[in-house]
């Protein structure tokens, strides 16, 4: 899996994400990091960032990670978002970066749902920081998985 591919995912599968600019930037065994740079296709009223863009840069960044741990086990999984809760600390502008970085954690919980065959659940946090390294928001996804018979 590269920015690329998950990028062109976007603009095929998820095309309001791709729309309003969220991309994926970096992706690895540790992380994944998602950018989306203000513009007027995706502001809000205040002049920032509107909170659903947020919402789906963090989310992309915590399930690009899943499903890059899921192409590396090479079975079929689904995966959902079963809960999620946002905070936001400042107005959301320029360009933000959100923040995965719990590889580690996936791949642990990838392992436990193959050996068991059950639906397993794992709570992942993203943060989004401005270009001036201040944090603008937090969001929690709690996904829940199951490995496809």
């Amino acid at each position: 899996m590269t920015p690329f591919k998950i990028n062109l995912y976007t603009f095929l599968k998820l095309p309001s994400a791709w729309l309003t600019g969220v991309r994926v930037r970096e992706i690895n065994s540790n992380l994944c990091v998602v950018n989306v740079k203000q513009s007027w296709i995706n502001q809000n009223p205040f002049n920032s960032i509107f909170w659903a863009i947020q919402g789906m840069a963090s989310e992309l960044s915590t399930g690009a990670l899943l499903m890059y741990y899921i192409k590396k086990s090479e079975r079929k999984f689904s995966m959902l978002v079963i809960n999620n809760k946002g905070s936001f600390f400042k107005k959301a502008r320029g360009k933000i970066t959100f923040k995965c970085n719990q590889g580690e954690e996936v791949k642990k919980i990838i392992s436990l749902a193959i050996q068991r065959s059950k639906p397993q659940k794992i709570i992942m946090t993203s943060s989004g920081i401005d270009t001036s390294g201040q944090k603008v928001s937090e969001f929690e996804f709690e996904w829940t998985i199951l490995v496809k018979k």
